[in-house]
């Protein structure tokens, strides 16, 4: 969206009363010790690390925590598919789970593999490839995106529409801007109002909202005059506009909002679910968020208790086949989660 979406920042602590710690709550130790100079979250058995002094690079480890591809890139993202996208040099290119070049990096920017495509742009155009770098759509495009649900958005012009898998265009109605699909219906935006369409271009929610998002477990988070609510497919508020604007979308029936300068959760009936009472909050991943209070971050279940204590005092993150990042003394390791 034209404005970041989510919200981590820290804010500013109040006298406000908090949850107390559980019996239950764990202090847990690092299963890969602290070495990382940064760190990402686990993806097809891998994960992103940034070692080497002063010559920083990036590479990936294990869940042993055993370097698997050494850090020679200046730039890297998560596997998908099997393949990730890196950057040598000033380009980008994909490597395999060896770290074997798969696709010579000579684009200037590249997506994820999505549905078997990546869009990919080269002198000022962007186009889409296979996994075995072969063009199955030419660069001709202004900007582009993933495929989502058979169908990418495409920028010509200075307005959006979608394609197919062939780069033939499916709807070919102009927008503003346009959202990838996401549970058969795609945010789009028209004279500064945002709604929805369906796979054959119908408006099915007329664009009414000054903000929206993409449907997220059957409901989708649109904003009216600065407050954010969530609605359902026909676009009737399930949960109304009421919560601040840097409220998030629902993930594992939960949904991050702020009141005042606290931060907690909703179910998907808007029912408060977690009171209101953190610094800072991530999503929920494998059944856990993680929270920061009072300076430390810990891990909530979805009944509010602590899971695992506030203890990292300087990051904390989500937790992803069975593991989650935590930054401790200036260095990334990894913690378990707890009740895997």
């Amino acid at each position: 969206m034209k404005r970041t979406l989510f919200f981590t920042a820290v804010v500013l602590l109040t006298a406000l009363a908090v949850t107390p710690l559980f019996s239950e709550a764990e202090t847990v130790k690092c299963v890969i010790a602290p070495q990382f100079d940064k760190a990402g979250g686990f993806c097809e058995g891998l994960a992103f690390v940034k070692i080497g002094g002063k010559l920083i690079k990036w590479g990936y480890i294990d869940k042993s925590g055993e370097v698997v591809i050494k850090p020679q890139f200046e730039w890297v993202c998560d596997f998908k598919d099997g393949m990730a996208r890196i950057k040598a040099g000033k380009k980008y290119g994909y490597i395999d789970k060896k770290g074997k070049e798969v696709i010579e990096p000579i684009f200037d920017k590249t997506g994820d593999f999505k549905e078997g495509l990546a869009w990919v742009k080269i002198e000022g155009k962007w186009g889409y490839i296979d996994k075995k770098g072969n063009y199955v759509i030419e660069p001709k495009f202004k900007g582009a995106s993933d495929f989502c649900e058979g169908l990418a958005r495409v920028m010509t012009g200075f307005r959006w529409e979608f394609i197919d898998r062939t780069g033939g265009f499916v709807i070919r109605n102009e927008y503003d801007w346009a959202g990838d699909f996401s549970e058969g219906m795609a945010v789009v935006e028209l004279a500064g109002k945002f709604g929805y369409i369906d796979k054959t271009g119908s408006c099915v929610i007329n664009p009414q909202f000054d903000q929206a998002e993409s449907f997220s477990e059957g409901l989708a988070k649109v904003e009216v005059k600065g407050r954010a609510g969530y609605i359902d497919k026909t676009g009737k508020y399930v949960i109304a506009p009421k919560y601040e604007y840097n409220a998030r979308s629902f993930k594992e029936g939960m949904a991050v909002v702020v009141i005042g300068d606290r931060v907690g959760f909703i179910d998907k009936n808007g029912i408060q679910a977690v009171k209101p009472q953190f610094d800072a909050v991530r999503d929920f991943s494998g059944g856990l968020a993680a929270v920061k209070i009072d300076g430390k971050w810990g891990y909530i279940d979805k009944t509010g208790k602590y899971v695992i204590e506030p203890q990292f005092e300087e990051d904390a993150g989500s937790f992803s086949e069975g593991l989650a990042p935590v930054l401790v003394g200036g260095k990334w390791g990894y913690i378990k989660h707890p009740l895997k």
